[in-house]
């Protein structure tokens, strides 16, 4: 994300300004107000006797609330300003913003304060691109209130601006005129409430509910959420912003949506302020041993919402697990498939993956035989329209004209290559794939005969493994660099590009013993690891950008799996150096892992470098540094205990985690600095 922009967010609404609050459009960045994948405001621009104002300082107080310290004129006129504004903002039941304009002077004045408002009902994507929206806009000026309107057949989406004080209202925004004595002091709270009207013109959606102050009742929510969660004490100042950072983050994505009986994670602001099956699914599993509930949740909505029918239009299919769900105006209108998108072939494994470990560390046997059907259905949809080429193995192909081209974690256009830039055909099995069915089958044999009474059931599952282990072993390894092929093209010949998905291999477990080393070296050797992460690729290969989304940048949540496969082998000092650089890296972002970040070379550069449009807060970047708590304490659930085997880097010093929740209740776990690292 770009420095100079103002975040506040609730849920998946949020408010996007630059550094004096004001939002303009602009195809650099889509500012303004946004819910439901759709913003309600495009413009909110205030000036004083027609003059913008300017910066003094900005209050980051919360993550639903900032306040900005203004001056209007240019930078010239700071010194001994006559007049100054303070803009408090908040979300949470509504956006509002308190205008408090200050008079310096000794003696009175009159100041016209001019608020001008616009929206463009744009999609979050259209907005990025700067593409206008069909259908009609309408401004009607009402008795206390500005009314925007946009209509496009039945559906309708509207934005009602009121003030608590009197205000000239026309149809491009309010006008204050206001008289203030000497050293005088006047205030008024604007609010927007934007509404989604369904087809019948009952309203369906109301995005910012209500009226009410609710800044004391988001602090003490946000208390409370901070409470569930273990306490920190360490000695790395930097750890332990950067776990707080993570948890308030957590906290800021949740909102209401689909269900009212549970809360659904976010993935990331701006771009993914919705559901995503994947990352829903990895932030479950990265914050179980810190906040369970959040795996329940993924686990219930994704079950809610899988596939159950052949819609190549939405690249459904039965037992598949979506990718994400869109509430915009388009995906009504089919202009794009993402009302709900199932064009994923990971979260279906992933999705009895996370089933099997929530009960492993919650023991909420209850949940697992109540998703019984929903993971059979998965684990089916492995063997069946998982295995497009009936050779036993995960492929995807894009069915839907606007669908995504690749479907693993890696899902842009070009992030499956071969080592020489060539692009293979379709159908695609990408190598981590591969790993989450092996786990998904190995850990629903478990299920299947712990919990469901079908010992032959998971009799079969494991065979299924041990000859999918076998097999992928044989066809995927590449003898002559010593490394996993990235994917199968359409003829079974290896796409030999050298990736960070072989760390995912780590993670599953799919990986021959005899062939780990070499695998955890490729993924410490320069042209992976840049000194601060694992890249997305190797910049020995041809398509390498260390700003390309995923061909060279660094992805947190990428690394949080490979950090635990390294653990998982037993490199124990590889895990601890890219668990100890990864947090050092969090530093420079505020100690907010960012979705990702530019795979530039440590040495070159001597702090990690942003990646442009990344998103901040995301969900599965937040769960980062819990992950990596987890491999650096060695915590593995085991029965009704929790197994603890510190492995710190003597640089982090002392880490005590206090109150881990589990089936064994609450526990603590403690370790000291004891791996000696040579500096990067």
């Amino acid at each position: 994300m770009v420095k100079d922009l103002v975040s506040i967010l609730d849920g998946n609404t949020f408010m996007l300004s630059d550094s004096t609050g004001d939002v303009d459009p602009s195809p650099d960045y889509p500012s303004g107000l946004f819910a439901w994948d759709t913003r309600f405001l495009s413009k909110w621009v205030l000036t004083i006797d027609g003059e913008r104002l300017h910066a003094l300082s900005i209050d980051d107080l919360q993550y639903f609330e900032s306040r900005f310290f203004l001056v209007p004129g240019q930078p010239t006129h700071y010194v001994d300003a006559k007049t100054s504004v303070i803009r408090h903002r908040s979300l949470g039941g509504a956006f509002e913003e308190q205008l408090t304009v200050l008079n310096h002077r000794d003696e009175s004045v009159v100041l016209t304060l001019r608020m001008e408002i616009d929206s463009d009902f744009a999609d979050v994507f259209d907005a990025r691109e700067f593409r206008s929206m069909p259908g009609r806009a309408v401004k009607f000026v009402e008795e206390g209130r500005l009314r925007l309107r946009h209509q496009r057949e039945r559906h309708v989406s509207e934005t009602i601006v009121t003030s608590s004080e009197p205000a000239e209202i026309d149809a491009d925004g309010l006008t204050f005129r206001v008289e203030l004595g000497a050293h005088g002091t006047w205030s008024t709270t604007i609010r927007a409430t934007g509404v989604i009207q369904g087809a019948g013109g009952r309203d369906v959606r109301e995005n910012l509910r209500g009226y009410q102050q609710v800044r004391p009742e988001k602090r003490r929510e946000l208390q409370e959420w901070l409470a569930l969660a273990p306490k920190l004490t360490c000695d790395s100042e930097t750890l332990s912003d950067t776990y707080r950072r993570s948890l308030i983050d957590l906290a800021a994505l949740q909102y209401t949506g689909l269900t009212s009986q549970v809360k659904l994670t976010a993935t990331g602001l701006p771009w993914y302020m919705t559901l995503f099956g994947r990352h829903s699914l990895l932030a479950g599993f990265q914050t179980l041993p810190f906040l369970p509930h959040i795996a329940r949740s993924a686990l219930w909505l994704l079950a809610l919402l899988q596939g159950g029918r052949i819609d190549d239009f939405r690249d459904e299919e039965p037992g598949k697990i979506m990718h994400e769900i869109r509430y915009g105006e388009p995906g009504g209108f089919e202009d794009t498939p993402y009302t709900t998108y199932y064009g994923t072939a990971d979260c279906t494994p992933l999705f009895v993956i996370l089933l099997d470990e929530y009960e492993l560390w919650t023991g909420d046997g209850d949940t697992v035989r109540l998703m019984e059907y929903e993971a059979r259905s998965a684990l089916a949809w492995i063997d069946t329209y998982g295995d497009l080429m009936g050779d036993g193995y995960v492929w995807y192909e894009c069915r839907s004209p606007g669908g995504l081209e690749n479907q693993g974690w890696k899902d842009s256009w070009n992030s499956v290559m071969y080592a020489d830039g060539r692009l293979p055909g379709k159908p695609r099995a990408t190598c981590e794939l591969q790993g989450y069915a092996y786990d998904a089958k190995i850990r629903g044999a478990r299920l299947a005969r712990t919990f469901w009474n079908d010992p032959a059931y998971a009799d079969r599952l494991e065979r299924e493994a041990a000859d999918l282990r076998s097999r992928f072993n044989r066809d995927f390894w590449i003898a002559e660099r010593g490394y996993y092929a990235l994917a199968l093209d359409a003829e079974g010949g290896q796409v030999d590009a050298l990736a960070s998905n072989i760390g995912h291999l780590l993670w599953s477990g799919i990986v021959d013993e005899s062939r780990a080393g070499l695998v955890a070296n490729h993924l410490l050797s320069r042209p992976l690891y840049s000194g601060w992460g694992v890249r997305t690729l190797a910049y020995d290969q041809a398509w390498y950008n260390p700003v390309g989304y995923h061909t060279g940048a660094v992805w947190p949540s990428d690394n949080s799996l490979i950090a635990m496969g390294l653990r998982r082998y037993g490199f124990v000092e590889q895990a601890a150096r890219l668990a100890v650089t990864m947090i050092e890296a969090s530093e420079y972002f505020g100690g907010r892992m960012p979705e990702a970040f530019a795979g530039y070379d440590r040495q070159l550069t001597k702090y990690p470098v942003q990646y442009p449009r990344a998103c901040s807060p995301h969900c599965s970047s937040a769960g980062t540094p819990l992950v990596l708590l987890r491999t650096l304490l060695g915590l593995r659930p085991h029965q009704d205990h929790l197994t603890i085997d510190p492995a710190i880097p003597e640089r982090l010093g002392r880490i005590e985690l206090i109150g881990i929740p589990g089936r064994w209740g609450r526990t603590d776990a403690f370790g000291r600095g004891r791996v000696q690292l040579e500096p990067e």
